[in-house]
């Protein structure tokens, strides 16, 4: 093992000495040095154990030097809170590491979360009005009718079913669909491309990969509502602002609302269930009374803080040089921000912030991100889960996972962590007492 990582780590070096040589470009890297992915490894749910030592000793601190910068990673929730809000002092333009020169339409990079503004105020100032309340609020009947109908898909399929496969993808799926206002046709047609989107075993390689076919899906998506626009924030934007947005650019607004609503949501789903399946309190506080919405959304709230599925925020550039932590950090360094890190820091969290507690009190979490490029969907996503895991629990009190943990396939380098399957006995528990 030790002659395999010598070699990944010459080989790594190799590529790195050619990437600066040749010029900085993150679709070039196969694989990602170890001591880079540290943030994205877990144990389980659980942060790897080096995450709480180095937060504790440096809430700051230098995870490597690639391409001649320093790459900082930020764990402390404070620290984060502060990076994430410093507009001014942080560039999130990934461009200067991604070569854009020969790049089709579908390829280029860009979305709410890798620009800057006045970009991004442009772009964010579309999207703002599609996620009020009051927009929102019409989605709900929908989200209902998609999640009682996958529970019926379930009961009619089970006891025995994949949870992710059966109910945690298909419920954001549909819903992120049908608010793009995506015909059924088309739907499965990127079905798969979510879990690539994130995945980063083989370095930016794949993951580019995944983001220019689903851009190109979007744009074309767009160019065929141009004419006769549909119900969905797609034909909306078309029918507001078609005049001004080609499909390019419409064609990205729909992709981030795509990347930040399915897979995201996804994860969430099936990892809250997994947690939930352990936790029978949990599960009774869920089935509480329908008119009291405390227990539910501190539940919910403390599942988004205990597993942060979105590990890390969109890279950071500095803009000048500048102090954070008590660190310097260069013009032009990337900053990580690990979002997971800062959402178990016990100065946010208090007590035990490695435990998921039900009856914790919601804290100021991360887990949506903070500041300008806040999860402009994170209320959808609130919805999602208040009405997704409340109904599962309700439907199928005695739960349980048939797998041990050291069997589940959780995802090993991704920035959005998620389990590939959840095998589920949905009478778990009252069958084993009937025995």
């Amino acid at each position: 093992m030790k002659v395999v990582d010598a070699i990944k780590q010459r080989v790594g070096k190799f590529l790195l000495e050619r990437t600066m040589r040749d010029g900085i470009d993150l679709r070039k890297m196969r694989f990602l040095p170890d001591n880079v992915t540290m943030p994205l490894k877990r144990d389980g749910l659980d942060p790897l154990p080096e995450m709480a030592k180095v937060r504790a000793d440096e809430p700051v601190t230098k995870l490597a030097t690639l391409f001649g910068k320093n790459i900082w990673l930020v764990s402390g929730y404070s620290e984060a809170r502060e990076a994430l809000a410093d507009r001014d002092a942080y560039s999130n333009d990934i461009g200067q590491f991604v070569s854009q020169d020969g790049r089709s339409d579908e390829e280029q990079i860009g979305g709410l979360g890798m620009t800057d503004p006045p970009l991004h105020t442009a772009l964010r100032r579309y999207l703002t009005p599609e996620f009020t309340m009051r927009r929102l609020a019409r989605l709900e009947p929908e989200i209902e009718r998609v999640v009682h109908e996958r529970l019926d898909a379930m009961e009619a399929a089970g006891p025995d079913v994949d949870l992710v496969k059966e109910f945690a993808f298909p419920v954001p799926f549909q819903v992120i669909c049908e608010l793009l206002g995506l015909p059924v046709e088309d739907r499965e047609r990127f079905f798969a491309l979510g879990v690539a989107r994130f995945d980063l075993t083989q370095g930016g390689s794949g993951a580019f990969g995944a983001a220019a076919h689903t851009r190109e899906f979007l744009i074309k998506a767009v160019a065929a509502q141009r004419d006769n626009p549909g119900d969905g924030l797609i034909g909306g934007l078309i029918k507001e602002h078609g005049d001004t947005l080609d499909d390019l650019t419409l064609g990205g607004i729909a992709d981030g609302v795509f990347l930040g609503g399915y897979e995201t949501s996804a994860s969430m789903l099936a990892l809250g269930a997994y947690l939930l399946a352990e936790n029978p309190e949990a599960m009774e506080l869920l089935r509480g009374d329908p008119a009291d919405r405390e227990p539910v959304d501190r539940i919910v709230e403390e599942l988004l803080r205990h597993l942060t599925v979105v590990q890390l925020a969109f890279l950071r550039f500095a803009k000048r040089d500048l102090e954070l932590g008590g660190k310097q950090i260069k013009e032009g360094d990337p900053v990580a921000i690990s979002l997971l890190g800062a959402n178990r820091d016990p100065e946010m969290a208090g007590a035990d912030p490695d435990t998921f507690d039900p009856h914790r009190e919601p804290t100021r979490h991360l887990a949506f991100g903070h500041g300008m490029h806040r999860c402009v969907g994170a209320e959808l996503a609130r919805m999602e889960l208040r009405i997704a895991l409340r109904a599962l629990a309700e439907r199928f009190p005695d739960l349980q996972v048939t797998a041990r943990r050291d069997d589940l396939d959780f995802r090993k380098l991704s920035a959005v962590y998620g389990v590939e399957e959840l095998p589920v006995d949905l009478y778990g528990a009252r069958r084993a007492a009937a025995v």
